[in-house]
């Protein structure tokens, strides 16, 4: 009820809401230009196999650890919940050799793909992500696409006392630094640049003024450092 003034239920889940709404365009956007194959990296609860109007012949592969996959399976089921294309849950850890098993339930390299890393990355070792951004640049083809998030403070320790995060931790008992790798990230964006993909990199904010909804930047704010980039892969 108290909107923007609750930093969690208000502001943070305004957040959520909006990213949700740009990564849904965006993998829309790419299934219009070709991609049949979508792959959610660390894709937990995601339901948009289930809520997308993808083309009938699309495929939806769901990567994560088998226990979250599994939990998952439980509340599906207990909702009868049926997909609206088919969709292949990949159970397997990202911070290991996942390539194979993408590969080994049907997945193309060959054929256009699209890619989500929805608030994934700052949670793995920084050669983890490495590893991930090369993988998936190996496992795709030209005219692909990938959208991840990623954090360009170097120091997360200095949004402490953000109301972000000191909400999530007194309401729900959550301490999301100390979720965060706290090594040094990598600068994907670059690295997938010099690889040939076409990248660019935007604020959270530029979306809530495009969409009229959704955070705006405010003191001490945690969100300040988040970066959502598209790549797409291009022809060599």
């Amino acid at each position: 009820p108290d909107g923007d003034d609750n930093p969690l239920w208000g502001r943070f889940a305004r957040y959520f809401g909006l990213r949700t709404r740009v990564l849904d365009d965006f993998v829309l956007q790419s299934a219009g230009a070709g991609a049949r194959q979508v792959v959610l990296l660390g894709a937990g609860l995601d339901t948009r196999a289930f809520r997308l109007d993808l083309p009938s012949d699309c495929v939806v592969y769901e990567i994560d650890r088998a226990s979250v996959l599994a939990f998952k399976e439980q509340v599906l089921t207990g909702l009868s919940a049926a997909p609206e294309v088919k969709r292949v849950p990949v159970p397997v850890d990202l911070r290991e050799d996942w390539a194979d098993a993408l590969t080994a339930v049907g997945f193309d390299p060959a054929a256009p793909s699209v890619w989500l890393a929805e608030g994934l990355l700052f949670y793995l070792p920084g050669p983890a992500e490495t590893h991930l951004v090369d993988t998936v640049d190996r496992l795709t083809a030209a005219g692909s696409a990938l959208a991840f998030e990623a954090k360009l403070e170097k120091d997360f320790l200095a949004y402490r006392d953000s109301p972000i995060y000191t909400a999530t931790h007194r309401l729900i008992g959550i301490d999301l630094l100390h979720l965060f790798d706290k090594g040094p990230r990598p600068d994907s964006a670059g690295a997938l640049t010099a690889k040939g993909w076409s990248t660019s990199m935007h604020t959270p904010f530029e979306f809530t003024r495009e969409h009229g909804r959704g955070p705006l930047p405010e003191p001490n704010d945690a969100l300040e450092g988040n970066r959502w980039v598209f790549a797409r892969k291009l022809a060599p």
